[in-house]
């Protein structure tokens, strides 16, 4: 009961002392320090507390989320502080970016034990691997810590991929991407490859795969790669354009059963001009599918159902000619610099088919700076930003404000027009000019006195 009476009073107080006295995110060379009282005994709770804030803080953890962070692995209080820093010093050492190891030590705080890292020290330089990405790093340590791993179970896995003809490239990006293969035996690796060489896929495009989608290793034979491809010929493709398509777009294995019928029956009720729709599909109809799909994934990503994907999709197809990138540029400028809900695309899907550097961003710097200077009378919603045409747009917003000429672009009068003819071409269009008489001018001048 006295040791309950007295650890109480000093967990609130340290409460109240770490929310008032916790700094702002500063840079690690103006970290403030969390003063510690002179009162407190070296063992205390309160002591190592204020000792483990002040060494993540230094290693460039975020002051607003420690405290969370700290609560949450109360565990950190019986790890020896030296062999903490060390540990802390042997991640950074990896040249890992800090977003990375801060993220890694959130999602897996358990790594920082002094020995698992210990042995990582050096076994990082000798897995095998050359180019080793920051990435690959953090997955393995990641899911070593979790399976309790050591570096010469990596190395033996990285030895089975090579030895069944994966380039060192290729090697890094399954690592990468799906780390569980270091538990997966050799037999099953090799059954996948032998698959897809039993199905016609060449040998130089197994690596193509494997780089491609690391994850098609954990995909099962008979529940997922046979039923998908049995799909692809049920739809009416041939054997001969399946393996052609495979082997160009590897990524296309990795759809789910039912996908493709549903991007097909899609496409078979667009409604759009012909070029547009001949460039859909300019590579083949299970192209254009698998197209499909790549766009209603990239929608959903942020935030949007399926349904409402294929719905943005249906009233603007030229988004499925797009590249990705370019369809991800304009959501996060929507999301992050117009700040908008992403839901709005739902009800003006053109956002995605006008160009964004022509006229996405002119338009919106011209409302932003009329909005700064109180020059509107109402509030410029998504569709009274993209629906007006570019004449509509620009005698409502820009013509009667003409600093805003430059910063629309178009229509503006700094803009020089070239000429349409070679010059000294209206000289040979000049007419002839014919030499005047006396007898001439008498009559002008008598046709003159006569009105």
């Amino acid at each position: 009961m006295a040791i309950r009476g007295l650890t109480r009073p000093t967990v609130c107080n340290l409460k109240s002392i770490v929310a008032f006295q916790t700094p702002k995110p500063q840079s690690l060379s103006t970290v403030t320090q969390i003063p510690v009282s002179p009162r407190t005994s070296p063992q205390s709770p309160y002591r190592k507390h204020i000792s483990l804030f002040n060494l993540f803080q230094r290693h460039g953890f975020p002051p607003s989320q420690l405290q969370g962070f700290l609560k949450k692995n109360q565990f950190f209080l019986n790890y020896n502080p030296h062999e903490l820093e060390k540990s802390l010093g042997i991640l950074f050492s990896f040249q890992i970016p800090q977003k990375f190891i801060i993220s890694l030590i959130s999602d897996c705080p358990r790594l920082l034990e002094f020995e698992f890292l210990k042995k990582w020290e050096m076994g990082i330089a000798k897995l095998g691997v050359s180019g080793v990405s920051p990435l690959m790093i953090r997955n393995v340590l990641e899911f070593s810590r979790r399976f309790e791993l050591d570096p010469v179970d990596v190395s033996r896995c990285v030895k089975i991929l090579k030895g069944l003809g994966l380039r060192d490239v290729t090697v890094g990006r399954v690592l990468e991407e799906f780390p569980r293969v270091i538990v997966m035996n050799e037999g099953t690796i090799q059954r996948k490859i032998q698959f897809f060489l039993g199905i016609g896929i060449p040998e130089n495009s197994i690596n193509r795969i494997f780089h491609s989608l690391p994850g098609i290793l954990g995909f099962g034979i008979e529940d997922r790669l046979k039923p998908l491809l049995s799909e692809f010929i049920k739809l009416g493709f041939t054997e001969k354009v399946v393996r052609r398509e495979i082997s160009s777009e590897p990524r296309m294995l990795g759809m789910e059963l039912g996908e493709l019928s549903r991007c097909l029956e899609f496409l078979g009720t667009l409604k759009c001009r012909v070029p547009i729709k001949e460039k859909i599909f300019s590579m083949g109809e299970l192209r254009a599918g698998f197209e499909v799909k790549l766009r209603v994934d990239c929608l959903c990503s942020y935030g949007l159902i399926r349904r409402e994907a294929f719905g943005v999709l249906w009233k603007e197809p030229r988004v499925i000619i797009y590249e990705i990138k370019d369809i991800e540029e304009k959501i996060e400028f929507l999301v992050h610099r117009m700040r908008y809900n992403v839901g709005c695309l739902i009800e003006v899907p053109e956002y995605l088919g006008v160009n964004f550097d022509k006229q996405i961003v002119p338009r919106w710097n011209v409302i932003e700076y009329l909005r700064s200077k109180g020059g509107l009378g109402c509030k410029v919603g998504l569709k009274g930003l993209i629906k007006p045409s570019r004449l509509r747009f620009y005698n409502l917003y820009v013509k009667p404000y003409p600093e805003c000429e430059k910063m629309f672009g178009i229509f503006s009068r700094d803009i020089e027009v070239g000429n349409r003819h070679p010059v000294g071409l209206w000289k040979l269009m000049k007419p002839q000019k014919h030499p005047e008489s006396e007898e001439d001018v008498k009559n002008m001048k008598l046709f003159v006195q006569s009105l």
